[in-house]
């Protein structure tokens, strides 16, 4: 590989610059609630742990768009999947009863977490053993096509609670962890997102990141000289529904509620808004991008019940002048090297 696809994939030692911002970014996010409670806005934390969840459901997608050339819009079905993981498991631990006759129910986070890890990967293997085989539009649609019939499998299943969605009453337990205290679960969050990054960082870096990297650039080629791309997109792939439903089931703690939405077409739509404003192939961009996003929406849904009207011009100005999303314009500012 060249130096050039060494570089996009993820080089082990960042510049200086790019340390100094990393160091600042992960001191800034542990102090975070302390800042906002010293200031009397306790609800920012809340925000925050939105945008950590969102953070590692895109940088997850990105992993497979971003990296792998993979443009999938059914990733909402791994978000929605992890986030039934935890509420179906929480349901059979409250009911004491066995999830298909043969699964205990749980409330340990540990083990929900892992499950809707391994749910999501199973599923992404699953859908992209089949979408993969084509390419394109009818890769596109394919990925889409998956999600929403899961979308309409889980509008039908009345048991839990069909279109209206299910309660989860109380958030797992971690190491008797008061998860109810917001504060606790940023933290969870925080660390989680952390070793999701980190992870991602050690892919992409790695071999197996170069050949995905040279996969997207030229399939032809990397196949010409013995490479089999299909196996090593599946690979990302997987490892993308994974990451998605880890986040769905962190998402579904966060509400204490899960429903049929968190499968629609519209949350894969987001997912990739989040990838595309913060930067597309970048390791930070989709953090940047989730906290962008839920910020704008934020701030929007308080001025307009019309807010859409007002996100689209700006997602829109930022796509065409910023020249690589949020960490490309970041890196133009002299905050780091960028990533491209």
């Amino acid at each position: 590989m060249s130096e050039d696809a060494i570089t996009h994939t993820g080089s082990p030692a960042p510049s200086t610059g790019r340390a100094l911002m990393l160091l600042a970014l992960a001191l800034g996010l542990i102090a975070l609630p302390f800042l906002v409670q010293a200031f009397g806005q306790p609800a920012l934390v809340p925000l925050a742990t939105r945008v950590l969840i969102y953070a590692i459901a895109a940088a997850s997608l990105n992993l497979a768009l971003g990296f792998g050339g993979m443009v999938s819009f059914g990733h909402a079905a791994f978000f929605g999947v992890g986030g039934y993981v935890v509420g179906i498991l929480y349901r059979n631990y409250v009911d004491d009863s066995l999830f298909l006759g043969l699964i205990p129910g749980t409330s340990q986070l540990l083990i929900t977490l892992p499950a809707a890890i391994l749910v999501g990967g199973l599923l992404a293997l699953l859908i992209g053993a089949l979408s993969l085989r084509t390419s394109g539009v009818q890769f596109i649609m394919i990925t889409l096509a998956f999600a929403q019939m899961l979308f309409f499998l889980f509008v039908s299943l009345k048991a839990y609670g069909g279109d209206d969605g299910m309660t989860i009453r109380r958030r797992n337990e971690l190491f008797g962890l008061n998860t109810r205290d917001d504060i606790i679960f940023y933290f969870i969050c925080l660390a989680v997102a952390a070793l999701v990054f980190l992870a991602l960082w050690r892919i992409v870096g790695s071999r197996f990141g170069m050949v995905l990297a040279g996969i997207r650039q030229n399939e032809r080629r990397m196949a010409a000289i013995g490479i089999a791309p299909y196996r090593y997109k599946l690979a990302a792939f997987v490892i993308s529904g994974m990451g998605t439903g880890l986040a769905g089931a962190l998402m579904a703690n966060y509400l204490r509620f899960v429903s049929p939405d968190m499968l629609h077409w519209t949350k894969s739509g987001e997912l990739m808004i989040m990838v595309i404003l913060g930067g597309v192939g970048t390791l930070l961009g989709p953090l940047f991008g989730a906290a962008a996003l839920v910020i704008l929406e934020t701030v929007l849904t308080s001025w307009t019940e019309h807010w859409q009207l007002v996100l689209g011009p700006i997602l829109l100005l930022v796509v065409l002048f910023t020249q690589g999303g949020l960490n490309g314009l970041f890196s133009r500012l002299g905050i780091g090297r960028s990533e491209q």
